[in-house]
């Protein structure tokens, strides 16, 4: 860890500029960042906290093909919805760039080209998958297939997301083109290799023992798991027709895979915040006392911890990040959000359903931040964080406190009494002074939790301030006491202001749109400074006016609430009525006669045992009660059914099918089937109890 970094530099992942923004995103990277650099700048730090849109890769061609637009249509398009949402919602960028910018093309090209230069990469042909019928190579995202780990039958190119695997588009069972639906071809390509082995070895020491104590555990966690299963060099390349090209000879009709280009981005951005602000970059970037910070979901963490910087460290010149808090994932009324299915609650939407209430939600979402583990949105808590808690315990603080000055003082901060000649403070009570110092002390507190990445427990601490000064004003009761000692009442309202001005500060790095508020109420022209908060008990001066009391936050009715989840509601209903898979109806078959169908012999009857026959993978060997006899029956339903789960079922069979040896064992008859619209097998069988074992189906 860099103790007392001349520098911050804070980075926030680029998001795919092939959707809006939604509460995930929010909660696992934007917010935590903006909160940190929030901080620092009250700290006084030189602080660089850049994002922007990441705008190459296969997820936009996927969009640009679903949309039937190109693929600058649609980064342009999401891109302005983007930066306004983050805008919005107070995220304080220094810069926020674009991967289609010139200044990221030229400088991706430029670090690309100088390990080529170096000779770190290796250049390899390989067999990759092509779709004949589009006439192109298919990224890892254009292919889906059975996954090989778990058999998930629609696991794409790069990752099962039923199991978590990551895969190799080469690795699928029955591939096929997401483009044309047709199977795809080997042929081969040439690609450049970033060969991660090697840096295996500075990896195991730089985070495996230097970063051991200061990584979050779930970070920690998946690196390690990553490194000890061994690196493999990883292609830097991709035959695509939309990104950076590959600036090299050969290379034509070559772009950088994205992976590659997207955190080079942060770069780039800094670069192009440089030279809009007549600053220097490389400071930020190549100093050894300036302290890197990366903020990411845990789907980025193997990029962000192992391959950037094994990339960094080849380029020769950077510094590595000091940390990489990722957050893990944040789900939406207990299920996992999802852009494809609309299950989110999209930036946008929220401010246009509840207008400057950016705050509610960014409190709402730092409560309950997936920071260790996978945490749950849902709009009941929503409601209740900020009916119990914003409006109950903050709002009502400062509310009972600006009303009563001007109640008391027309607005204006009293004077404790009494003073010393010399202007000192001496009839403060046991209560008055052990309330100052435990404001004083709550600076250090937050510091800490935010230093440490706790953000959830540095907003817990902010929380406190607020009930110190509910606890104060309950316990001194200075609306009884006006009755009795008005002299005393200055003191308490004097003391009680304090806190309120403490709370227009430190409320600032999770709360920014309260604080300006908070601010112009109390009518302090600039933030406090964090140290001051705990170095002087005088932040608001005798005689400082404020303004008039406005509520810093509403209630939010049951009504409000209602309606977003009638609206998930209706978008689970279409999920279902979308995803339903058609039947399959066959044609019907060649009429046949009466006497035809009258030759079968169709029986009720009963599964008494059953068991896997040996090395077949879809053959259960059956002992059956037909009712005429007990039978073996050998059926190819093993991949559907645990033998242990269909010993006592009712079946339909046929008992006079002729006899047929299936791997040495003798199969006396067929169960009949169907299949459900999810293609499943349904055992065909009676829909009513009582039915005996040997009735005949006619």
């Amino acid at each position: 860890m860099i103790q007392n970094p001349k520098r911050y530099t804070i980075t926030a992942a680029l998001p795919y500029t092939n959707g809006p923004i939604h509460i995930g995103h929010l909660a696992g990277v934007y917010v935590p960042s903006d909160i940190y650099s929030r901080y620092l700048r009250l700290q006084g730090r030189d602080v660089l906290f850049v994002c922007g849109s990441d705008e190459h890769g296969v997820a936009i061609s996927m969009k640009a093909k679903k949309e039937g637009i190109t693929p600058q249509e649609v980064i342009d398009k999401y891109d302005g919805i983007i930066r306004k949402s983050f805008i919005d919602f107070g995220i304080s960028f220094d810069n926020y760039s674009r991967t289609s910018a010139k200044i990221h093309h030229d400088t991706a090209q430029d670090f690309f080209k100088k390990l080529y230069e170096q000779g770190d990469f290796i250049e390899q042909v390989t067999e990759q998958l092509y779709d004949a019928k589009a006439d192109q190579f298919l990224a890892d995202r254009f292919v889906t297939g059975t996954c090989p780990k778990c058999g998930n039958e629609e696991a794409y190119g790069d990752q099962c997301e039923k199991c978590g695997s990551t895969l190799n588009a080469t690795d699928l069972i029955n591939p096929k083109s997401t483009i044309t639906g047709e199977t795809p071809i080997m042929k081969s390509t040439k690609h450049w290799f970033l060969p991660l082995d090697r840096y295996e070895d500075f990896l195991k020491e730089w985070i495996l023992v230097g970063h051991k104590s200061d990584w979050k555990p779930n970070v920690y966690g998946q690196v390690k798991s990553w490194i000890d299963s061994g690196l493999e060099p990883r292609a830097v390349t991709r035959d695509l027709d939309w990104g950076i090209d590959v600036p090299v000879p050969g290379a034509e009709g070559k772009k950088l895979y994205v992976w590659f280009d997207a955190p080079i981005g942060y770069i780039s951005a800094s670069k192009e915040w440089a030279l809009r602000e007549g600053k220097e970059w490389e400071p930020y970037w190549k100093d050894q006392d300036t302290k890197l910070v990366h903020f990411i979901g845990k789907d980025n963490i193997v990029f962000h911890c192992v391959i950037f910087p094994a990339m960094l460290k080849a380029e020769g010149s950077y510094i590595l990040p000091d940390n990489v808090p990722a957050n893990e994932f944040l789900n939406l009324e207990g299920n996992k959000l999802s852009t494809s299915k609309n299950w989110a609650v999209w930036l946008h939407e929220y401010l246009e359903e509840f207008p400057n209430q950016q705050d509610v939600l960014r409190y709402a979402l730092t409560s309950n931040a997936p920071e260790t583990k996978d945490n749950d949105f849902t709009w009941k808590d929503f409601q209740a964080r900020n009916n119990n808690e914003l409006v109950a315990i903050y709002g009502n603080f400062i509310n009972r406190v600006v009303v009563l000055t001007n109640k008391y003082y027309n607005g204006v901060v009293p004077t404790p009494i009494p003073l010393t000649p010399e202007g000192g403070m001496t009839e403060f009570t046991e209560v008055d002074l052990q309330t100052l110092a435990e404001l004083k002390a709550y600076p250090a507190v937050i510091s800490s939790s935010i230093e440490r990445y706790r953000f959830r427990e540095a907003l817990g601490e902010l929380m406190n301030v607020a009930r110190l000064g509910n606890k104060y004003l309950a316990d001194e009761e200075p609306w009884k006491m006006i009755k009795t000692d008005e002299a005393r009442v200055k003191t308490q309202m004097y003391v009680a202001l304090q806190i309120a001005a403490a709370l227009s500060s430190l409320c600032e790095p999770f709360l920014p749109f309260t604080a300006t508020k908070l601010s112009r109420i109390l009518k302090i022209e600039s933030p406090l400074n964090w140290n001051t908060i705990a170095e002087t008990s005088d932040l608001l001066p005798a005689g400082h006016q404020v303004g008039e009391a406005e509520l810093l936050f509403a209630k939010i009715e049951d009504e409000e609430i209602q309606k977003q989840i009638d609206k998930l509601e209706a978008t689970k209903t279409a999920n279902i009525a979308e995803n339903a898979s058609p039947i399959a109806i066959a044609a019907q078959k060649e009429a046949i006669q009466f006497d035809d169908f009258a030759k079968m012999d169709i029986r009720v009857g009963t599964i008494l045992e059953a068991e896997k026959m040996p090395k077949a993978n879809k053959l259960l060997i059956l002992k059956v009660d037909t009712g005429i006899d007990v039978r073996t029956i050998v059926s190819g339903i093993a991949e559907s059914f645990k033998p242990e789960d269909i010993i006592g079922k009712k079946v339909t069979v046929l008992v006079n099918l002729a006899p047929r040896n299936l791997r040495g064992v003798e199969s006396q008859g067929m169960i009949l089937m169907t299949t459900n619209a999810d293609g499943k097998l349904v055992f065909v069988n009676p829909d009513t109890d009582g039915v005996a074992n040997g009735e005949t189906i006619n």
